[in-house]
């Protein structure tokens, strides 16, 4: 294994790439604020012919997440399409109609639920959890939800996890998710269904997206992921079997501070399988 180094294009990489699977968050926006040059590098790989999908972890569908993209100025013709976590919840649901729903997330996720009419009910009631985050992600972590899911393992309710990841930037804060919540839960011995990155099935969802917009199935060999996560961007495209541009500005920046190449120790310790190459922010 050669040191891995840093580019400072994605032009530079995308020479055989029909389709990039981006991140949203950390890539294309911190939460508050849209990445000018991250958005131009997608809208110019598009205009090259490439296909982007936009690949997330949101805990809801993906039409809500296009209105908050839109309100943070991310043009519509940025990307092809958009596949979250949260269409995939939502499939859950609706195949378990009737089943009670504990659902364990703030008000403003309310949309995983839209035209589903979902049973809600309290913890003691039901057959299983939803978790879309957590109640206050300015001010709690998962501890805060320990004696809730021992409750839930004494009850063996199965967690549905709408979001895998353990924390997102917001602004210049890190805080936590729904994936935080559920490796807990976990760790106490209680049974989780993961729907996003690092999972297979959204990435079987993003390809067959890819797919119709493209008329054909890609080969996988010419299909580049971009994210800022080990845990859930790298780990995903590599169980996926496809290569992963990496992002070092989002919640890994503190790691990389003043780093300009890698030998292959620290390759090995950072990432376990080595990305593609590295970049401190997506630009063309």
């Amino acid at each position: 294994m050669t040191g891995l180094r840093f580019v400072e294009r994605l032009r530079d990489l995308v020479d055989g790439v029909d389709v990039v699977l981006s991140d949203i968050w950390g890539v294309v926006h911190n939460g508050l604020e849209a990445f000018p040059e991250a958005c131009e590098a997608l809208h110019s790989f598009r205009q090259q012919g490439g296909t982007v999908i936009l690949i997330t972890n949101a805990p809801r569908p993906a039409d809500s997440v296009q209105r908050q993209l839109r309100k943070l100025d991310v043009a519509d013709d940025t990307y092809d399409a958009i596949v979250s976590s949260g269409d995939l919840t939502r499939h859950y649901v609706a195949d378990h109609p009737g089943r009670k729903v504990f659902w364990l997330g703030p008000e403003r996720d309310n949309s995983i639920y839209r035209g589903l009419d979902p049973v809600l009910a309290p913890l003691g009631e039901a057959d299983y959890i939803v978790c879309t985050g957590l109640l206050d992600d300015e001010t709690e972590s998962a501890e805060d939800y320990r004696g809730m899911m021992m409750q839930a393992r004494e009850r063996k309710l199965p967690l549905i996890c709408a979001n895998p990841d353990i924390v997102v930037e917001r602004g210049d804060r890190l805080i936590y998710c729904a994936g935080a919540v559920a490796e807990l839960y976990r760790e106490l011995g209680g049974e989780v269904i993961f729907y996003g990155k690092p999972h297979r099935p959204i990435y079987e969802r993003a390809i067959g997206l890819a797919a119709e917009r493209r008329g054909e199935m890609p080969q996988l060999s010419r299909v580049l992921a971009i994210g800022d996560s080990v845990r859930t961007d790298l780990a995903g495209a590599h169980g996926f079997g496809i290569d992963c541009l990496f992002v070092t500005r989002g919640i890994h920046a503190e790691e990389f501070e003043g780093i300009d190449q890698f030998d292959p120790a620290s390759v090995k310790e950072l990432f376990g399988h080595p990305p593609r190459a590295l970049m401190r922010e997506l630009r063309w």
